[in-house]
């Protein structure tokens, strides 16, 4: 198919469309969707100048881990100026995750450099918000390594291998800015360090699971997809959870009860429930707010089989599957969008002016009256689709 992009698309769209296509042209269109010209990459390349692009080069080419962390700390200026360029929120977190893939590629090749070839294919498999290609710049490590089954007598030196494997790669991860996750949902935990036929009796115990509890901590599962190595084996468990889903509908159910545990911060007179103390007090944790469009769209991709990890695209084709109403789908894209871009400007403000590490925190009455006025309009809709989900899934209203 002809890639189309519209003519009031920003330049640095256009570049990550046809980064992300892996293409080199692209038919410019307008508002009546009539093709108006062709653009390719060298006349984009040329336009950005000091873009983007140019920062994913110099990662590309950095000798060394000083290098790597360098440039990685020139990316809240480069998000903040995209901002104020008018950037889409999508492709604000796209670009962030493209600079996380070109180091992730770096970082893996640099491991197999050091601990030697893989002994059978793998794949470095990434979840969470990453695996969502929602990465912001307050993010830590989810990952995961997956091998293919070997026969007894070679187990425990190939384990042995993608343990020291996933240890060392882990540990680079964390030095380039990507900090160890707290739960420790990593490649460098034994647990998480399996062959293919164990990740396959991971997912079936998650689906048939007795009670609620048992997936909390198991939903950056189900936001999975290869980050280096061999596609086929994220293929094959993408397959296996589909045909494992079928006639389980008490793992909805309890995916549904820990999607309610997130709540709009919305009180019963339509006040924003802030904290009251502490560092954030009179804030709100934006990421919690979010999650229940997260959740939504997870757990409805999921029921309709399909493969998409990113909210807004699982949202796209559920439209396009008719599980959601054009109506439906404008709603939820406008408010993650506008969600994503208020939590992205709150993160470079954290780096950039106050000199602290990026958080989540947004205080209600720094807001505009119009920005306030949004919110609330979002979390009375999001409790909406939260009632929906509960209907759909757990019989209640």
């Amino acid at each position: 198919p002809v890639h189309t992009i519209p003519d009031q698309a920003l330049v640095f769209e256009a570049l990550m469309t046809m980064m992300q296509e892996d293409i080199r042209h692209l038919a410019v269109t307008d508002a009546n969707e009539k093709v108006t010209g062709i653009i390719s990459n060298r006349d984009l390349l040329a336009a950005q100048g000091q873009s983007p692009v140019f920062l994913l080069r110099e990662i590309s080419a950095a000798g060394s881990m000083t290098e790597i962390i360098e440039r990685h700390n020139k990316l809240p200026r480069q998000i903040r100026s995209l901002i104020a360029g008018g950037a889409k929120a999508k492709n604000l977190t796209r670009f962030i995750t493209t600079v996380s893939e070109t180091i992730l590629d770096k970082l893996i090749k640099n491991t197999i450099d050091s601990v030697g070839q893989p002994p059978v294919e793998f794949t470095f498999m990434i979840l969470g918000s990453e695996g969502r290609r929602e990465q912001t710049l307050k993010t830590d490590q989810d990952n995961a390594i997956i091998y293919k089954d070997v026969p007894k007598k070679n187990e425990s030196e190939v384990k042995q291998y993608f343990l020291n494997f996933g240890k060392k790669a882990c540990t680079l991860l964390d030095e380039a800015g990507y900090a160890f996750c707290k739960g420790n949902v990593m490649a460098m935990n034994p647990k998480w360090c399996q062959p293919l036929s164990t990740w396959k009796k991971y997912y079936s115990g998650w689906i048939h699971a007795a009670e609620p509890e048992d997936l909390l901590k198991a939903s950056i599962f189900f936001d999975f997809r290869t980050g280096f190595g061999n596609n086929q084996f994220v293929d094959s468990l993408h397959q296996h959870l589909f045909a494992s889903l079928s006639g389980w509908p008490g793992f909805f159910r309890h995916l549904t009860e820990n999607a309610m545990y997130f709540t709009p911060p919305l009180g019963f007179f339509r006040n924003f429930v802030v904290e009251s103390k502490g560092k954030h007090r009179d804030a709100f944790d934006i990421k919690s707010a979010m999650m229940p469009i997260v959740d939504f769209a997870r757990i409805y991709a999921l029921k309709n089989k399909i493969e998409e990890t990113n909210t807004l695209e699982r949202l796209r084709q559920l439209n396009l599957k008719k599980v959601l109403s054009r109506e439906e789908y404008e709603e939820l894209e406008r408010a993650y969008s506008f969600l994503l871009q208020l939590r992205l400007a709150r993160q470079t403000t954290s780096v950039i002016d106050e000199k602290a590490e990026p958080d989540n925190y947004i205080k209600p009455k720094a807001l505009t009256q119009i920005e306030q006025k949004m919110l609330k309009e979002i979390f009375v809709r999001i409790e909406k689709f939260q009632a929906k989900l509960r209907f759909d899934f757990m019989g209640m209203t």
